[in-house]
Formats: structure tokens, sequence, C-alpha cells
């Protein structure tokens, strides 16, 4: 963790987050077998960021070969080192045939509220088929206290 003239912190964090629901309905599919899908999901966040219920949309794509891609929104209420606030980032990535994710996360600018107002980062995480807590990390940066 840094401090820099600015009065902002740059942090890296790890932690882990478990699937709470996973709601996907198929939306259409081609003759060739791709199908698009959107899915509603409730994760927990455990860790550096600490979020239970967090909301998500996706939209996915699966193609005949078991491969996909996938984009969406995810919406925290909770606390990243300690500061409460909410936020809400942009996610996109891939997944192969056996079922092994790798994503991408942005916050989105503006969003963050509470204790995170001026929130910015990204990260990534890695989800294995049939491996329950989900590693992640997030590099971010927030505003420091006010001078006083």
């Amino acid at each position: 963790m840094t401090t820099n003239a600015t009065n902002t912190t740059d942090t890296t964090v790890t932690g882990t987050f478990t699937y709470d629901g996973w709601d996907e309905e198929e939306l259409s599919r081609t003759a060739d077998g791709t199908r698009l899908a959107r899915a509603s999901v409730r994760n927990t966040f455990t860790g550096a960021v600490e979020a239970a219920g967090t909301h998500c949309a996706y939209t996915i794509v699966y193609r005949p070969d078991g491969t996909g891609t996938f984009t969406g929104h995810q919406q925290f209420e909770g606390a990243v080192g300690g500061r409460r606030g909410s936020f809400v980032v942009r996610e996109s990535g891939t997944f192969d045939e056996r079922g092994t994710v790798q994503g991408s996360f942005e916050v989105m600018e503006g969003s963050g509220g509470g204790a995170l107002a001026g929130l910015t980062g990204s990260g990534t995480f890695t989800a294995e088929h049939g491996v329950e807590a989900v590693p992640y990390r997030f590099d971010h940066t927030l505003p420091g206290p006010a001078a006083g």
C-alpha cells in the first residue's frame, strides 16, 4: 500500500468469492449450436473486499465446442479495506471446455458511494470448475481522508 502526493492510497488486495445463486435463461440458439444467455448471479466476497449478496447481470455466449465469453456488471455494497460503501464493476472474460473461467473487472467511474466515493481500480479472477471459493486480485486507489 502506498499513499501518493494526491492523498490517495494505491493498494493491491486478494480474497475469495463464492456463488450464492445463479439463475440463467437461454435467449437464443443458432443452427450450429451457439447459444446466447443471460444470468442473474449473487456472490459473497471475503478478504479485503467484504460484501454479501452482490448483484450481477451477465450476458453469456456458449460456443458449440464448450468454450465461451461473458460480459456484465456487478454491484457491491460492503467494505473495501474496512471502508464501507458501494460501487459497480464491469466484468468480462472467457471460459474453456473444462469450465475454467478467466475474468477481469474494472470499477465503473463515479460509481463509488459512501466511504468508497472516488474508488478506481481493476482486478482479475480465475474460477476452476468444481472449486467453491474463487480467488480474486484487486488493484485499486481510494482517496485519502480530507486534510485537516
